[in-house]
């Protein structure tokens, strides 16, 4: 869960509150424009939206002055950079400039840390007051740039994050020949041993060196034995390079008197995606046979510095634009004059700018390609990006809401491909899964169980990592599979590839059959969830668990549904469609209360009787959103998700507004959809200026 910042970094930070786990999504937010039916299969052409967009309106984000070089400056004002290999949060400074690297593997589990920054590095310019300052972010070509008057000239600079070349490439630029001078010095943050030799788990350490045109940092992060690397290439146009080690380590190059130079950064770690990660228990044993990420980042500092940087940057835009401009939104914005946090001032005062909500909109878009690329591990919880030791709420995969939030835009907003890494982790996974399932159905449905392998299925509960993950627990049900498998039909059923539904999907779907069948018992005439829980909610102090919870009995339903669609698609006949077949029409998902609503819980009669009554998640209405079972030809249930969704309250975290949205949005109410987005702008995000 999220108290941190995939979201909307910059002017898009979602006002946390005292109470909550979550932060993601205001990414889901952009479904709403096409989620008013519940079909797929092509991008709709409503209100504006357009698919592969020949023009695009100029989006950016700008600013007149550059970033505090503060956690509330990484947190609200920096701007996000990311190709998947990396994330890199840019704060545009003058005097030194800052950019904080992170790297998606890099985890340090003690006390939840999770994912850890990789390195603070820094640009000396030494430019204090400077004048015509601004500083951006084209969401146009995923471009940062910064330009200022120091001295009557003129500095500009450019950052972005390539993808096909897998680096962060910055070029710098003075308007007088010789006058660009500063000083590269990267660094390794949290560097430090907890105790014993070689420390408690937790430490980390490394060094700096520079050599020639070249700075190599290179390190160990000591839980998982991580090592890790970044190597920065400094190569300047006209002037003079030197470079120095202080005490042998904290290696720097400095430039005196260039045209101009370019830098760029490569890293990586020793991690690989394979099942052996997960499934291997001894957590220094994990990465054992992979070697160290040196050779892979020289390799790729070297191929891309035989590239002109143009070249380099053509290529990146190319790649980039190939997924941003399949999407047009148009609602009549204009483009406009004064700063992004200006405009959303303006915004939450009443001013309700159609060019801020295509600019959000696009945001989401942008952060999703920029945190999510096939080959590398998918969006966490805070995408690709954090400045943290120990990051709030660990930065991993949480499954009962936060990880398919992620994920539902990437398939509505015509970014399929964005899936594919979170599908390759999946299977990476997918072994240990099924060991965890073994012991889940052994443990609490014996009578169920197979001793063959795979037949109990595979699992996830709600807390996920690239080195491990977790089968349900006390405040989450397993209907977590089902809101996860729900991602997979999905990535069908949006690209109509063949190959997807019988390599990727079928299976994924028919193997979570298998285990989903067996959570389901026959309990008065109906097939219902023992350890039942719907996620996150308390009684009494504590989370409470049950049978039957409507979570569950609506996944469960999801995905045994879509699994008999899969299979009648591909000519399947397996074992687990007639059992399927005997439990799906007795598996009671929706039942309507006293209070004409959905009722979270079978023993609830009236709205509110257990649990907490606004609370943030919105979990008995999954059939509705992203599930398919509540629809327009069930009038009855849509009129009880009406219900709920007014009981429930539309004010809430910025996520949760975000859910809600996305429901109204299914009910075919479409005003409210739309006030729900202008209220996530209004009172779910944070102005920048404070």
């Amino acid at each position: 869960m999220i108290n941190q910042v995939f979201s909307l970094y910059n002017f898009f930070i979602l006002r946390r509150k005292s109470n909550e786990k979550k932060f993601f999504s205001l990414l889901v937010a952009l479904v709403m424009i096409s989620q008013i039916s519940a079909g797929a299969a092509a991008l709709p052409e409503t209100l504006g939206i357009s698919s592969l967009a020949d023009e695009q309106k100029v989006l950016s984000l700008w600013y007149d002055e550059p970033a505090p070089d503060s956690d509330s400056g990484w947190e609200q004002w920096s701007l996000p950079l990311g190709n998947g290999y990396m994330g890199v949060n840019v704060f545009g400074r003058t005097d030194t400039e800052r950019l904080q690297i992170t790297e998606n593997s890099m985890v340090n589990p003690r006390e939840m840390g999770g994912l850890t920054s990789f390195s603070e590095t820094y640009i000396d310019f030494g430019h204090n007051s400077p004048s015509s300052y601004k500083r951006a972010l084209s969401l146009n070509d995923g471009i940062s740039t910064v330009e200022y008057d120091y001295n009557n000239i003129t500095y500009y600079r450019e950052y972005f994050t390539s993808y096909p070349d897998k680096v962060m490439a910055i070029y710098l630029n003075a308007s007088e020949p010789g006058a660009l001078s500063f000083t590269l010095r990267p660094t390794i943050p949290y560097e430090r041993d907890y105790g014993n030799s070689p420390g408690d788990g937790g430490g980390r350490e490394g060094t700096v060196i520079a050599n020639g045109d070249t700075i190599t940092l290179s390190g160990v992060l000591n839980y998982y034995n991580i090592q890790f690397e970044g190597q920065y290439k400094v190569i300047p146009t006209g002037g003079t390079l030197t470079f120095g080690n202080e005490n042998g380590d904290n290696g720097y190059i400095t430039v005196t008197e260039a045209d101009s130079a370019v830098i760029y950064i490569a890293v990586g770690t020793n991690y690989q995606l394979e099942s052996r990660v997960f499934t291997e228990p001894d957590r220094l044993k994990k990465l054992e046979p992979y070697p160290h990420p040196h050779d892979k980042v020289t390799k790729i500092i070297s191929d891309v510095s035989q590239k002109d940087y143009q070249e380099v940057k053509n290529t990146h835009i190319a790649d980039y634009q190939k997924y941003f401009n399949r999407v047009n939104l148009d609602l009549g914005g204009s483009v406009p004059e004064i700063t992004t946090d200006e405009l959303l001032k303006n915004y939450q005062q009443g001013t309700y700018d159609r060019y801020l909500e295509e600019l959000y909109f696009q945001y989401g878009r942008y952060l999703l390609i920029s945190s999510s690329r096939p080959g590398t591990l998918p969006a966490n919880l805070q995408g690709t990006w954090s400045m943290y030791d120990q990051t709030p709420w660990s930065g991993g995969y949480w499954h009962n809401i936060n990880v398919q939030m992620n994920y539902w835009p990437a398939f509505t907003t015509n970014l399929s491909e964005m899936f594919e890494s979170y599908a390759d982790y999946n299977m990476a996974y997918r072994e240990a899964a099924q060991l965890l399932a073994d012991d889940y159905i052994n443990t609490y449905h014996p009578a169920s169980y197979s001793d063959t392998a795979g037949e109990n299925g595979w699992i996830i509960g709600t807390a996920a990592y690239p080195y491990s993950i977790s089968a349900p627990e006390s405040h989450s049900g397993p209907g977590t599979g089902g809101l996860t498998t729900k991602l997979f039909w999905d990535y069908y059923d949006f690209t109509r590839n063949e190959d997807i539904l019988e390599n990727i999907t079928y299976p994924a779907l028919s193997s979570m059959a298998k285990l989903l069948t067996k959570v389901v018992e026959p309990i008065d005439g109906k097939y219902l969830t023992t350890n039942s829980a719907s996620p996150e909610q308390v009684e009494n102090g504590t989370y409470y668990q049950t049978i039957r919870c409507a979570f569950d009995q609506q996944m469960i339903w999801e995905n045994n549904n879509d699994t008999l669609k899969a299979a009648e698609l591909l000519g399947k006949n397996d074992a687990v469609l007639d059992t399927i077949r005997e439990q799906i029409n007795l598996l009671d998902p929706v039942l309507v209360g006293y209070s004409g609503q959905v009722k979270e819980y079978r023993e609830e009669d009236y709205y509110g009787e257990i649990g907490e009554y606004n609370h943030r998640h919105i979990s008995q209405l999954v059939g509705l959103y992203p599930g398919t079972s509540i629809n327009a030809s069930t009038p009855a249930w849509m009129d009880a998700a009406k219900a709920t969704l007014n009981l429930r309250g539309d004010e809430s975290t910025g996520w949760a507004m975000a859910h809600r949205l996305n429901a109204w949005a299914r009910l075919q109410d479409s005003n409210r959809a739309y006030r729900l987005y202008q209220q996530l702008l209004k009172s779910g995000t944070l102005i920048n200026r404070t």
